[in-house]
């Protein structure tokens, strides 16, 4: 598999500790709510909430250990999200500066700075992918008599034990010198300030064209680098405590997509319907009023920018632009939001009472200022330069969308994209299919498009994205996995 293919896959795997964030802001924005001037010393059931939404933010290093683990295992075990949990333990007990300072026999006084972060999402990704690939290798493997009982998945426990002692050793030189490199990035970005914030903003849209920036927002949302946006934020009152928040600053590389994605996108819809065909408006209607109201009150903008990421692409080049501009912004401003999961309105009204949202209510301000820019700029471009954006140059009405069973239409896509032989893997996510093939350019992405697919990405020779979009790839993902089977 490319190196490009491969981080897909672990972009989606990605996804499954990043999920259990939503909990978190939940639990500790309700408790801010009950609570907002003591943060939980003036109310026992507040204190219980922020606590208990604490435990998963405190934990997130450990939880993508496990959720890679698992997220990257061929048959999503248990027993690969296990092995992630000892591997990880094994790793960060022997490289704990108690133990590093036992092993070098010197003052704990005198062990690395490096050594009190070794327990990091950087660290918990690496171990993640570690133990998914012992596992996938090993788990079927048949030991002699004497040794059964530890054959096939109980072998990987003892073997990512291993792999984390093998990694310990290694790290145990590697590591310093990694943070120093990490640090000093970390540095240079938070010396930038407000323009390091743009600039995540920027990329991390423009990384979203081919699924890639799952490999950038963590070095920005968690402890990769010291910066640990999101953890800090939801941490509220004990992470201004603790030192590791400042006010006006903590949030900076979040505050700025509230007014994209609840605003701005929105806007582009609007753009978009306006300048679509007459015969097409109601089909564009109703596929830009649910994208953008699941834009407004989730955050999740896929199903939206993937309506003209592939159509128009340097239309999606100027949103990637607004967003790092909306970031910048935000942060030169001091507006300050965060969110658990995405920045929705959902997110923006838990996070609200947060002693860290500061001047909050000027995102709506400088959101509807977006909202008024994206949809003015989307409608002279895609006029000016005639850009084929939803109901532009194809009649969306000519042959009407059947009922289709979804059996068959499984069956088509999998014909499509090179029959079963093709296809090595079936994986998705929210709005595409990732896939895993012998050979992406086999697929015919004509009659991947004819089926309702909206864009095809290769992914170098082996892996292949086909976009479908929210409520409909799931389906046919699952129908795939079961003909594949056969």
């Amino acid at each position: 598999m490319s190196a490009l293919g491969y981080m897909q896959k672990v972009g989606k795997a990605l996804m499954v500790p990043v999920a259990t964030l939503p909990a978190a802001a939940i639990l500790m924005g309700i408790g801010y709510w009950i609570d907002p001037v003591g943060w939980g010393s003036e109310s026992i059931f507040a204190a219980f909430l922020i606590k208990s939404g604490a435990a998963i933010i405190d934990n997130m290093a450990l939880l993508f250990a496990i959720g890679v683990a698992f997220g990257l295992s061929k048959d999503k075990s248990g027993n690969a999200a296990l092995s992630g949990f000892v591997a990880f333990m094994v790793l960060t007990t022997l490289l704990s500066p108690e133990t590093v300072a036992q092993l070098e026999g010197i003052d704990i006084s005198e062990v690395p700075a490096a050594f009190g972060s070794i327990g990091n999402q950087f660290i918990g990704i690496l171990i993640g992918i570690v133990s998914a690939e012992i596992y996938n290798k090993f788990s079927a493997v048949e030991l002699p008599k004497a040794l059964a009982f530890f054959s096939g998945k109980r072998l990987v426990p003892i073997l990512t034990s291993i792999a984390g002692m093998l990694l310990a050793f290694v790290f145990l030189y590697v590591w310093p010198v990694i943070f120093e490199g990490l640090s000093i990035f970390g540095q240079y970005l938070q010396s930038l300030d407000a323009l390091g914030a743009g600039l995540f903003g920027f990329f991390n849209r423009l990384l979203l064209m081919v699924g890639m920036h799952h490999a950038l927002y963590p070095v920005f949302w968690f402890d990769v680098v010291g910066i640990n946006d999101i953890p800090n934020f939801l941490g509220g009152a004990q992470s201004i405590a603790n030192g590791t928040a400042i006010v006006g600053k903590t949030g900076m590389y979040q505050a700025g997509f509230f007014p994209i994605m609840m605003f701005g996108l929105p806007g582009a819809a609007l753009a978009m319907y306006h300048c679509a065909e007459p015969r097409n408006k109601d089909k564009v209607f109703s596929i830009m009023i649910a994208a953008a109201m699941a834009s407004f009150f989730t955050g999740i903008t896929e199903p939206l920018e993937f309506s003209f990421m592939f159509l128009a692409p340097a239309l999606y080049v100027v949103h990637a632009v607004l967003t790092g501009l909306s970031l910048y912004i935000a942060a030169s401003m001091q507006w300050m939001a965060g969110f658990g999961f995405s920045a929705g309105m959902v997110d923006f009204v838990l996070s609200s009472q947060n002693p860290l949202a500061t001047q909050w209510y000027m995102l709506i301000a400088q959101g509807l200022v977006f909202f008024a820019i994206y949809y003015f700029l989307f409608r002279f471009i895609i006029q000016k330069f005639n850009l084929n954006t939803p109901g532009r140059g194809e009649d969306m009405n000519a042959g009407e969308e059947k009922e289709v069973n979804m059996s068959e239409l499984a069956a088509a896509y999998i014909k499509e994209i090179g029959g079963s032989e093709n296809i090595v893997e079936v994986d998705n996510c929210i709005t595409r299919l990732r896939l895993t093939v012998k050979d992406s350019s086999v697929a015919n992405q004509a009659g991947l498009k004819a089926l309702g697919a909206i864009a095809i990405v290769p992914m170098g020779k082996d892996g292949l994205q086909v976009i479908i979009g929210l409520g409909k790839v799931d389906k046919v993902a699952d129908a795939m996995k079961i003909i594949l089977k056969k």
